[in-house]
């Protein structure tokens, strides 16, 4: 089964294949290219929605695509659907990262809470759709720590972890994360659309 997942993000595409691991993904480096639509939703479903309908039309294959971000609470839910470009620059996690603990600098540590949010969706080229939406609550932390992962893993302390998510390993970090729980969610959809039972019997 073949599946674009709509990203050139090729440590997310890493990440993903770890947790769809019945499927071959492929990524939009994979694919003939085609001009991206700009992710002009308000909010991270309309956002995966957005790139995962794009997926379908460009490709005929049924397309995954996630809209994720980091939501701090004392910033009234931002960067949120602008974590990725939130310094100006679209995948500038240092800019991005910076920027967040300068604006929250003088935040107590009682204070810094936050989660990371994903919404995963699965379109189809018959036309069907689904969405899912995970978080995982945390808080920040003044420097960072750690070097796995991506964006703002470094400074961000999962709810019952010691460790941000960089300083996890991949199998760790998958267990509790947002995008983990929200692509084992669709995984259950995956399976239950586009498996084919027959393929059982033979």
């Amino acid at each position: 089964m073949k599946i674009l997942l709509a990203t050139r993000n090729k440590k997310k595409l890493v990440e993903l294949q770890r947790i769809l691991i019945d499927v071959a993904l492929v990524g939009l480096a994979d694919v003939p290219a085609y001009e991206e639509v700009p992710e002009s939703g308000l909010t991270f479903e309309e956002n995966a929605l957005i790139k995962a309908r794009e997926g379908v039309a460009r490709t005929g294959l049924p397309t995954v695509a996630d809209d994720s971000g980091l939501a701090v609470d004392v910033l009234n839910g931002m960067p949120g659907v602008f974590s990725a470009r939130w310094s100006g620059v679209h995948g500038d996690d240092a800019g991005n990262l910076a920027l967040v603990l300068a604006q929250i600098g003088d935040v107590p540590d009682s204070a810094r809470g936050a989660a990371f949010v994903c919404s995963a969706a699965l379109a189809l080229p018959d036309g069907r759709e689904w969405t899912v939406t995970r978080g995982m609550p945390g808080r920040l932390i003044r420097a960072s720590r750690g070097e796995n992962g991506f964006g703002y893993d470094p400074i961000f302390v999962a709810e019952g972890q010691t460790r941000t998510n960089a300083e996890l390993t991949p199998d760790e970090k998958d267990a509790i994360s947002h995008r983990g729980k929200a692509f084992r969610a669709l995984a259950e959809i995956i399976t239950a659309e586009l498996t084919d039972p027959s393929a059982a019997d033979t």
